[in-house]
């Protein structure tokens, strides 16, 4: 069922339109199981930064001080294995392409460093493949370097690659100075930028992903086991990255899956290593146990608008591609929901029914976010020169930020 919609209110912004809607939710008695309201309503963090994230939808479930940036640690590792899978994915490397162990990534990362390591001898070659293992299990500083230098010459110019990888990917704040994790005041992140690298992994790179799933590693004489405690809890965990430094405290960026639907969280700042296993797992089995999906609009009926210029009608009805559908906390019974349609513009013809022109951000009481695409629901077409000199005055009279 639908749920109501009270008022809307359209305001225009720099190069952006909203139109906001306040929705008001039914009571979602059917989903209770018993009375958990007061276990479910509410998450209190003991991360420093956190945030949990569902996969498919990308709607925000909790958000604690995601978007300030802080030292990643290994967590950015992350980002150097999308750097490698990208390469795999595109024929620039083979897993059985052989790296060398420098010098200074055996002295910086290896056995002599004091830090998490592969172990391979210096002036050793291995294959692709067992260095992505020694990233992902053991968190190997010195298969990362050897990764960087074999890669663009330098960690430092890797890095470099590393930077230019997010912001082709959209995440803006992250910088990188190494391809470990290592303190640098320059290498940081944000855990939302860290969930949206996770997701991003899973969704680019399922052949690879599976790679996170496995629980130990032999190489040479050592047995590595996977440092993610997630692996070996009952909760459906495949993935992803532990990390820590002193600078930041613990971390972890963990997914899981439970009745077909997978979780990503982030956060940082733990004091122990228990204290990270547990405040992630706890985060994920509350996201689980806490949300639901309910529909907003049902397939075929109009959201809203968008103002078009020089059209041959002034606005363009907005739909969703089968209704709209958002996770919402089933606690509190009562939720008052605040929508807004956002687009640039105003939009331009010709406009095809089914392009997708705009995005509903829905945000409720509770902090939950979700944003779903929206589409044309007719087409509009390019109209008469009096028509678009029309639009050209009520541009002016209204300063429309022409595009």
């Amino acid at each position: 069922m639908a749920l109501r919609r009270y008022s809307t209110v359209q305001r225009t912004t720099r190069r952006l339109w909203r139109l906001t809607l306040i929705i008001a939710a039914f009571i979602f008695g059917t989903l209770a199981s018993g009375d958990l309201s007061a276990q479910n309503s509410t998450f209190v963090a003991k991360a420093k930064h956190a945030i949990l994230v569902d996969f498919e939808s990308g709607a925000v479930l909790y958000q604690l001080e995601a978007d300030e940036l802080t030292p990643p640690a290994s967590m950015s590792k992350l980002m150097t294995l999308a750097v490698v899978f990208r390469a795999l994915k595109n024929g620039t490397l083979k897993l059985e392409d052989e790296f060398t162990m420098s010098v200074n990534a055996w002295r910086t990362g290896g056995a002599p460093s004091g830090t998490s390591a592969m172990f391979v001898p210096v002036n050793t070659k291995a294959t692709l493949a067992e260095l992505l293992q020694g990233i992902i299990i053991q968190s190997g500083n010195d298969a990362s370097i050897a990764i960087a230098e074999g890669m663009a010459g330098s960690e430092q110019g890797f890095a470099q690659v590393m930077t230019n990888e997010a912001r082709r990917i959209g995440l803006p704040k992250s910088t990188f100075r190494n391809a470990t994790g290592l303190y640098d005041p320059g290498h940081m992140m944000t855990m939302r930028e860290l969930a949206e690298l996770a997701r991003f992994i899973i969704k680019e790179y399922p052949d690879r992903f599976a790679m996170f799933a496995q629980r130990e590693f032999k190489y040479r004489k050592h047995r590595f086991i996977n440092r993610n405690p997630l692996l070996f809890l009952d909760i459906g965990a495949d993935g992803m990255k532990t990390g820590y430094i002193k600078e930041a405290g613990y971390g972890i960026v963990g997914t899981a899956v439970q009745d077909g639907r997978r979780l990503i969280v982030a956060i940082n700042g733990l004091e122990t290593a228990n204290d990270r296993r547990d405040e992630a797992r706890r985060l994920l089995e509350w996201g689980f146990r806490s949300f639901g999906e309910f529909k907003l609009f049902n397939p075929g009926e109009v959201v809203g608008s968008a103002r078009v210029w020089g059209g041959d009608r002034f606005y363009v009805p907005l739909e969703g591609r089968n209704g709209v559908d958002v996770l919402l906390p089933r606690y509190p019974a009562n939720q008052r929901l605040t929508g807004e349609i956002v687009y640039k513009g105003p939009l331009k013809p010709p406009i095809r029914k089914g392009q997708e022109v705009a995005r509903l951000k829905v945000t409720s009481s509770a902090s939950a976010t979700n944003e779903v695409p929206l589409y044309a629901a007719e087409d509009v077409a390019k109209g008469s020169v009096v028509r678009q000199g029309l639009d050209s005055l009520v541009h002016l009279a209204l300063g429309w930020i022409k595009l």
